[in-house]
């Protein structure tokens, strides 16, 4: 049985789970999918980087915790942050509630965007990567 997961399709996705999306001043916004919010559960806290920090894409810049499970949370694109949702620390089940929204992690100044993002997948590639994981489990 497959579950049903909001894949917006102005972001794109990574293999561990974490959108991009694009802003207006070529920033981007990341968090985790709806996809890795279900598999996680209950949201428990979650550990952010702070502004400025530098990390290449596929590095670690966090922790997500569940009832059920600790992930790290991996860097899509190469750059510095720029912004942190503060909330995530008092209400850390935001991820689960609006995980594209008010749910977001970080905002990032890239470095090499265009190539970056040409290597992750729209929400349709999104969306058969996840049903050969749920054929899979």
């Amino acid at each position: 049985m497959s579950l049903q997961y909001d894949l917006p399709k102005n972001c794109k996705y990574s293999k561990t789970h974490e959108y991009v999306r694009l802003e207006a001043d070529n920033s981007v916004t990341i968090g985790v999918t709806d996809f890795a919010q279900k598999q996680l559960g209950s949201i428990v806290y979650v550990e952010l980087p702070e502004t400025e920090s530098e990390f290449n894409a596929g590095e670690s810049f966090g922790v997500i915790e569940s009832v059920e499970a600790t992930e790290d949370l991996y860097m899509v694109v190469s750059g510095t942050v720029i912004d942190v949702n503060k909330e995530l620390e008092e209400m850390p089940e935001l991820v689960n509630d609006d995980p594209y929204g008010k749910g977001w992690m970080i905002r990032v100044k890239p470095l090499n965007l265009e190539e970056e993002m040409g290597k992750l997948m729209d929400s349709d590639g999104y969306m058969k990567y996840i049903k050969t994981l749920e054929e899979r489990a």
